[in-house]
């Protein structure tokens, strides 16, 4: 609970726009941590409002409706449909690209029609009005019946009336993001089936009534009496799930689509599209593939090279230290514990932080680009004959840095199976970890000079054993593949956003909670290992070599 006792939360579609607006909204005033008993980040910031006052903002994971497809987006969806959920929002910032406005809004009609307050904010309208496109704002606020504004995350356009909306809201002004209408006409079949459960369970609702319907077999907070009532309503009534899932869905499209031709107004003969000219070359079968590996190259190459100095530096300082605390502590027990056990541990961390900076710092830089995403969608066909996910891909490369966030990323691949492969494998990859290794190998091993005049050699060599590592995560996909049986359906959904410089904001906070992550998350095993080898070696069986 906030200062204000209101809590709000900002939703969206993934590649919204929405972590640009909380940047903008929170600045540095934020703090990651998980859901209780999940690993899917928390995102909360506090925003300092127009007198002073502060309220904290909740930033859901990216979901496209309430139809989920993965753990991040049935998260949101239990929260949203619980009101008694401890995140459950008062109030709703929903953002949506105004550059693909009808496929975004879908999302907010089901929340209007689950009746929580919201302000809805189109992003990226510099991109929007520099193709010189006109929205008819009164248009689609007709439609919607909440307010509606123009945001840019990349200059700062309309945050501060964002924030003033917040205030209205909490100065008792809610009746204003409030619609009266009901977006989706729901079918004989459904009313039945949602006006049973609604009156069975006391759901305050009818539309959220609909959402139990068809989730109560995962719904978390709906017990397992209640799920056996709504069982049997669903087959007392022959409730088809999916098929309703299908019609709502494409009855808000169809509804949405006459919208959309009068909310947005094009004033230019519309310009070959520069996404759609890159594209054409980055996600080319032949050219896609060459142009990605050579891009990892580029990225290994930077970590090899920018990374071995701070590095010297880091155990340089640390070897100072344990050389002045042995100097400084008597000798016994205590001198060997801090030295060899804490300041050996520590070491072992800092170590690995400029190749994770490094690392996450291009990683996130090719995300806010817009590439990842075509990474993504290039690599699906062959992650799919691993029996992987297109969505993999970006797992494996970020194992390059630590196998902990990228088994945590996985969360997104909604099979079932695919997404236990990938945990599995991605260990595989050679993580930062074994950076020093590879280094000193290669500095033994292979001699120092330049290829084609541009590429170091032993660059070369560290990028060959991260290759061969990808060999053998997609070997064991493979075997993987054969040994797991699953009848769940595979498909990819992503989206891809328009090509757009990184903000270096966003960047920049990212590498920060990426780096903060592993520090105290591997950071604290690494730290017990030392202290427990330490252990071992001074005090274990002294004779075993004998």
């Amino acid at each position: 609970m906030n200062k204000l006792g209101i809590s709000v939360a900002m939703v969206g579609n993934p590649n919204s726009g929405k972590s640009s607006i909380f940047n903008l909204l929170t600045g540095m005033r934020q703090q990651v941590s998980n859901f209780p008993g999940v690993t899917v980040d928390k995102k909360i910031g506090q925003c300092i409002l127009s007198d002073g006052k502060k309220i904290n903002i909740l930033d859901l994971p990216g979901i496209y409706s309430l139809y989920p497809n993965s753990a991040d987006e049935k998260l949101v969806v239990n929260i949203l449909s619980n009101p008694l959920d401890p995140n459950h929002p008062d109030f709703i910032i929903y953002l949506a690209d105004v550059n693909n406005l009808e496929r975004h809004i879908l999302l907010a009609t089901q929340i209007a029609d689950l009746k929580i307050p919201m302000v809805i904010v189109l992003t990226m309208s510099d991109i929007f009005l520099g193709n010189g496109n006109v929205i008819d704002l009164a248009a689609l606020n007709k439609y919607i019946e909440v307010p509606v504004i123009l945001a840019s995350g990349r200059t700062g356009e309309n945050i501060d009336e964002i924030k003033l909306h917040i205030e209205k809201y909490c100065s008792g002004q809610q009746a204003a993001y409030l619609t009266n209408k009901d977006f989706y006409k729901f079918s004989d079949e459904e009313t039945v089936v949602s006006r049973q459960v609604m009156d069975a369970l006391k759901v305050n609702s009818l539309y959220r009534a609909k959402l139990w319907a068809h989730h109560h077999s995962w719904l978390p907070h709906i017990h397992r009496s209640q799920k056996e009532q709504i069982k049997t309503i669903a087959e007392e009534y022959k409730f088809q799930n999916l098929r309703q899932q299908v019609d709502e869905t494409l009855t808000r499209f169809s509804n949405l689509g006459k919208v959309i031709k009068e909310t947005l107004i094009t004033t230019k003969v519309k310009q070959s599209n520069s996404t759609d000219r890159i594209d054409a070359i980055l996600t080319h079968r032949i050219f896609g593939p060459f142009i990605f590996f050579s891009i990892m190259l580029l990225v290994f190459q930077a970590i090899f090279s920018v990374a071995e100095y701070p590095m010297q530096w880091i155990e340089y300082g640390f070897g100072n230290l344990g050389e002045q605390a042995r100097v400084m502590l008597p000798n016994g027990w205590i001198s060997d514990l801090v030295v060899d056990g804490i300041i050996a541990g520590l070491a072992g961390v800092l170590v690995f932080i400029p190749q994770i900076t490094i690392l996450f710092l291009l990683i996130t830089s090719l995300e806010e680009l817009g590439y990842m995403s075509r990474a993504v969608f290039l690599f699906d066909g062959l992650m799919q004959r691993f029996g992987l996910n297109g969505r993999s891909i970006v797992a494996l490369v970020s194992s390059g840095a630590c196998a902990i966030p990228a088994i945590m990323s996985t969360r997104t691949i909604s099979n079932l199976k695919e997404r236990l492969i990938t945990i599995m494998v991605a260990p595989l990859i050679s993580c930062s970890a074994r950076i020093p290794v590879y280094t000193v190998l290669v500095g033994f091993v292979v001699p120092k000079f330049t290829v084609f005049g541009v590429f170091n050699s032993q660059g070369l060599v560290f990028m060959a054993l991260y290759i061969i590592s990808i060999v053998a995560a997609l070997v064991a996909a493979y075997v993987f593949k054969r040994i797991l049986k699953t009848s769940e359906p595979s498909f990819l959904l992503i989206e891809l956003p328009q090509y757009k410089s990184p903000i270096i904001k966003n960047v920049l906070l990212t590498v920060k909670e990426k780096v903060l992550s592993f520090i105290f998350s591997a950071g604290k095993i690494i730290m017990v290992i030392s202290v427990a080898l330490w252990f071992l070696a001074s005090y274990g069986p002294t004779k075993a070599m004998e």
